[in-house]
């Protein structure tokens, strides 16, 4: 099935949920306005639909393959990655210093979406490249700035991240990897690298990898990491001493490179300090947010694709109505499935779950935009702390719906969906690496409950649940009858928020740890619920407006529908949840007992 990117319900979610028209109005996006965004989100559309959109399957099914330590990408990914890079994509949000366009982070979040809704092989190469060049100009020494930063924003070259080592995962702690200096002001780097996305391929002449590595003496643990810029090829035009031993045979993104690299069998691979000695993990985690938010957009991508391939086979699909006597219709009684109760629960389940996710990422981007472009320091820092609580919700909760959504999309198609030639499978098995990569959904639930939490001593959360519970104010003065119960029921969510977080404060001020990590995960997708609902419910709130005052687009009254929807069906569970993280806690004392058998 052919994908179409959902340009007009992006822009939409983006200037009447995010906040991109307030934002123009206050100047933060110099000569944006908002026709301009609109074109240039209609003109990705286009690409990601008819260029990208059809690398997806042949990524799949033929993957990339390594041969003699080169590794040849999926037929079609090079001349697309060339035409994509060429038409200025990659510099969308890049510094204008580089020849980027510097245009925000909310327009290139629906972007990010795009392409990796057309296929998330290829949206991850660029998506690491984004992490490179955020690190390089925010750290890197001038003199390598100088030399990468340019290829990079354009897209010429690319860019890795390099942390995981096989005895390590994600305790970075354990790394072993080495960095001696060379008395030239370069290093030799020497160790092995896994789970490296587009860690080797051939559609760029160089690939920059970031490194982090140990230096001579040291401080153990993560207070002895530094950070090196690697490249493939050195400025001299040889090649540096690193090389692919492996790719891995993943469940799925088989079009995407994930390379074991070998740093420094011979003379050692020659790498620049980037950043401070001794203080990489600082480097890194300068573009943790972005590249967090980056993977939940993966989550919102895959979980668009899914719907959209879900609805068009729902519609296409005729059988008889379940319940009849088997051997008693005729094919007079046949009708699409999509006419089935039970169908258009499952879809508007995917549509809602999508949207609401959507809604999630973008604040989190417009967030991040006020965090670099606010006119004072108070307001920036305020935007920081605002995006750094949203940011793991946004990329655990949306990875966690772009799972369900595909796992639901399979169940639409029925049979068919468990058979490879229908594709709906594929959508399932690449969506289910976004939840573990760039920092578990866990380790997402224990950063948001130990760190996110007490910023500002709990003022940030409450803040953000004051807005939340205003909107639902706002549909109970302004919502009619097509609303139903979604006042009622979106303040109910909202309340069991409230006090699953005042639960959870108490416990960190009274030194209870193990009862917020008990609960976190069950808190991370309360407030995913709490908040894609209130996001779902904004955007009915300017729907109903706008057709209040005469605009007859369809689209209006279905947003105003999926809102209720969502609020009556499932938001509901937020009760539950709060229970949960308020009194789960009691499985840590019988785990050891229930586990020994």
């Amino acid at each position: 099935m052919s994908f179409r990117a959902p340009v007009a319900e992006m822009a939409f979610t983006i200037r009447q949920v995010a906040g991109l028209d307030r934002a123009i109005a206050e100047g933060l996006h110099g000569d944006l306005t908002a026709d301009l965004a609109e074109a240039i989100l209609e003109e990705a559309g286009r690409f990601a639909s008819d260029v990208v959109a059809p690398l997806n399957r042949v990524g799949d099914k033929q993957g990339a393959v390594l041969k003699d330590g080169a590794v040849t990408m999926p037929p079609g990914f090079r001349e697309a990655y060339r035409a994509w890079s060429e038409a200025g994509w990659n510099a969308l949000p890049g510094p204008e210093a580089y020849g980027g366009q510097g245009l925000p982070l909310l327009l290139n979040a629906a972007c990010v979406e795009m392409w990796n809704a057309a296929s998330m092989s290829f949206g991850l190469g660029p998506l690491l490249t984004a992490g490179g060049v955020e690190a390089l100009a925010r750290h890197g020494a001038e003199e390598l700035r100088e030399r990468y930063l340019a290829k990079l924003v354009s897209g010429e070259w690319t860019a890795t991240m390099n942390l995981t080592e096989p005895q390590a995962g994600s305790d970075l702690s354990a790394l072993r990897a080495k960095a001696e200096p060379a008395g030239d002001g370069s290093y030799r780097i020497r160790g092995e690298k896994i789970y490296i996305t587009w860690g080797e391929h051939d559609l760029t002449d160089n690939i920059v990898h970031l490194v982090l590595a140990r230096l001579p003496d040291a401080p153990a643990g993560t207070r002895g990491i530094s950070l090196f810029l690697v490249p493939k090829v050195l400025p001299d035009g040889s090649r540096n001493d690193l090389r692919c031993a492996g790719l891995e045979h993943k469940l799925g993104i088989h079009g995407s490179p994930t390379c074991t690299m070998v740093y420094g069998e011979n003379d050692g691979a020659t790498g620049w300090l980037v950043g401070e000695p001794n203080r990489g993990l600082a480097c890194m985690f300068t573009m943790m947010n972005n590249a967090r938010l980056c993977v939940g957009l993966q989550g919102v991508g895959i979980a668009e694709r899914a719907y959209q391939q879900a609805l068009s086979y729902a519609r296409e699909r005729r059988q008889g109505r379940a319940g009849t006597v088997a051997g008693t219709g005729s094919s007079a009684g046949m009708s699409p499935i999509i006419e089935h109760p039970d169908v258009q629960r499952m879809l508007l389940t995917m549509k809602a779950m999508t949207a609401a996710s959507r809604g999630i990422c973008y604040l989190t981007a417009e967030a991040l935009d006020r965090a670099h472009r606010a006119p004072d320091e108070a307001a920036r820092r305020d935007a920081l702390d605002r995006a750094s609580l949203l940011t793991p919700v946004a990329k655990a909760f949306s990875t966690d719906i772009g799972i369900e959504v595909a796992s639901i999309g399979i169940q639409v198609h029925g049979g068919m969906g468990f058979v490879e030639e229908t594709g709906a499978a594929q959508h399932l098995r690449d969506a289910r690496i976004a939840a573990i990569y760039e920092g578990t959904n866990g380790i997402q639930a224990i950063d948001l409950v130990t760190r996110k939490l007490p910023l500002q001593d709990g003022a940030v959360v409450r803040a953000q649940i004051a807005t939340m519970r205003g909107i639902a104010e706002r549909v109970l003065r302004e919502g009619g009858p097509a609303f139903g119960l979604t006042a009622p029921r979106l303040r109910e969510a909202i309340a069991s928020l409230d006090a699953a977080t005042s639960f959870l404060l108490r416990a960190l001020r009274s030194n209870r740890p193990e009862e917020a990590l008990a609960g976190a995960t069950p808190y991370l997708r309360l407030f995913g619920l709490a908040q894609g609902g209130a996001t779902l419910a904004q955007a009915a709130l300017a729907a109903h407006a706008a057709a209040a005052g005469g605009d007859s687009d369809p689209a209006h009254p279905a947003r105003v529908a999926l809102a209720r929807f969502f609020a009556e069906n499932l938001a509901t569970t937020a009760r539950g949840l709060e229970e949960t993280v308020t009194t789960g806690a009691g499985y840590l004392q019988d785990a050891p007992l229930a586990l020994a058998s």
